[in-house]
């Protein structure tokens, strides 16, 4: 981390205190998790405050973390499960009285300073409300706007005073949220045109779903470079 950043760290530190808690970065920059009830006053200050000054939003996304961390590809032995997470199709819409993991359902701001040249990062989790909700922060970066219709679109992420949160890249009537890690790789409806109908149809998806099996790290003379070039006599 550059000495300027530092300095911007230390700030915010003096100022947030536990309000904003550090998440390490392996590239030098900063990022802060914030709890989604201080999410708006925290904003506010990161736009208004003099020692701050992140005029723009630059960008929002969520993320899902359902299996977060747990390896999928073991290549050292065969496997017969293999990728197999979505593969399967299953309960699309979790019923209402589903909860999530506290830490399932994230968003990310991006923060710019323009007058600073710095910037941000922030992470929070929606908790385990079904459907995941967080404040909209549409009041203090009106760039969130399409943004947050992106995020819920495609997560299901509510934003609690979005003035009109609808679906913004998926089809009129499409179920379910695509970049949830437990929705389906190969959907559940597919579009073709009928033309004995003369329109469009849509119709449950003909893909069959299958695992994957990864490819298998072998230690003989086909890959070993060791053993590779080695006379078969030697």
């Amino acid at each position: 981390m550059t000495p300027r950043y530092e300095e911007l760290a230390a700030r915010i530190s003096a100022r947030f205190g536990a309000g904003l808690v550090p998440v390490p970065s392996g590239c030098g920059e900063l990022t802060y998790e914030v709890g989604k009830e201080d999410l708006l006053d925290c904003a506010r200050a990161l736009r208004d405050e003099a020692d701050f000054r992140f005029e723009i939003m630059i960008d929002l996304c969520g993320v899902d973390y359902l299996a977060f961390g747990q390896a999928e590809w073991e290549t050292s032995d065969a496997t017969s499960t293999g990728f197999s997470r979505a593969a399967a199709r299953e309960v699309i819409v979790p019923p209402a009285d589903e909860s999530f993991d506290t830490r399932r359902f994230a968003v990310v701001y991006h923060l710019l300073s323009i007058s600073g040249n710095y910037r941000l990062r922030l992470r929070t989790f929606t908790g385990s409300g079904n459907p995941p909700v967080v404040p909209s922060v549409i009041g203090v970066w009106q760039s969130a706007d399409w943004y947050e219709r992106e995020a819920f679109d495609l997560f299901g992420i509510l934003f609690d005073g979005h003035p009109d949160l609808r679906r913004l890249l998926t089809d009129y009537g499409f179920i379910g949220h695509a970049f949830r890690k437990d929705f389906p790789v190969s959907g559940n409806v597919e579009v073709r045109y009928d033309p004995e109908k003369g329109r469009v149809v849509y119709q449950p998806v003909s893909i069959e779903p299958r695992v994957l099996v990864p490819r298998i790290i072998r230690d003989d003379n086909r890959y070993d470079p060791g053993l590779r070039d080695k006379p078969a006599n030697g």
